[in-house]
């Protein structure tokens, strides 16, 4: 048996996570971090994006960022046709819909937890400790604990990435609610324009789920796919009962 895990995790984020000024429009933090079982990644999530890259740009160096597709950015700006935008979000959805992936999510209301005063803590060591926990009981369904498990984030600067370093350090140090060490827990750091699958999947799943969550009942198909591979814990209800929002 190999000394890693079956499983790799890429994690992203949705809006920021200050409380100091909160952007009312969309005033939640979101983690997500997207579970691949690695051989099924390797044989088929990652041939999967690299044909909608080929189909769409006739390379495979794209990134895939939900901000500059929903903004319609380049190398974006075709999107900008409402006939191939319809297309191209087709084709997404249909990638997403097809990848065998599991999610973990938490959504932080900034704005409860500024309110309430009930932390001084950053939301987003909030958000990684519940999601870290989640992580932890579906490791012990589905794969040994004692195989380390990488977890690849993206960089942000390494003041940042050393906090988040830190953070995620103390936590599988034993400071959890299960109160022990997860020592084979490992934190990777990804560069922004590393062409790796994962992460840009996991970078268009994380704003739809904080979307779901401040409008439930708006039309949301990317949440519609995401709600069916979301991570189901005890007692957990379909859909957004399946998501830690917190406060």
């Amino acid at each position: 048996m190999s000394e890693f895990s079956d499983f790799v995790i890429y994690a992203d984020e949705s809006g920021d996570h200050s409380l100091v000024k909160i952007d009312e429009a969309y005033p939640v933090f979101v983690l997500c971090l997207c579970v691949f079982e690695k051989t099924t990644y390797v044989r088929r999530v990652v041939p999967a994006v690299h044909a909608l890259k080929f189909k769409w740009f006739g390379h495979d160096t794209v990134i895939l960022h939900e901000r500059e597709i929903r903004k319609k950015l380049p190398p974006f700006a075709f999107l900008n046709v409402p006939e191939r935008n319809q297309a191209f979000l087709a084709d997404l959805n249909t990638l997403l819909a097809d990848a065998r992936v599991r999610m973990i999510a938490t959504v932080i209301d900034k704005r409860r937890l500024k309110h309430e005063d009930l932390f001084a803590e950053n939301p987003y060591h909030l958000a990684l400790s519940f999601c870290v926990e989640r992580v932890f009981e579906f490791v012990s369904r589905y794969d040994s604990p004692t195989r380390t498990l990488h977890f690849v984030f993206e960089r942000r600067g390494d003041r940042e990435d050393k906090a988040l370093e830190l953070e995620f350090r103390r936590i599988v140090g034993g400071e959890n609610v299960f109160q022990r060490k997860l020592p084979n827990f490992e934190i990777v750091f990804l560069d922004k324009k590393a062409n790796a699958a994962g992460m840009q999947i996991a970078d268009l799943t994380a704003r739809p789920i904080g979307l779901k969550v401040l409008r439930p009942t708006q039309p949301n198909r990317a949440f519609d796919i995401i709600a069916k591979k979301l991570v189901r814990g005890r007692g957990d209800r379909p859909g957004l009962g399946r998501i830690r929002i917190f406060p």
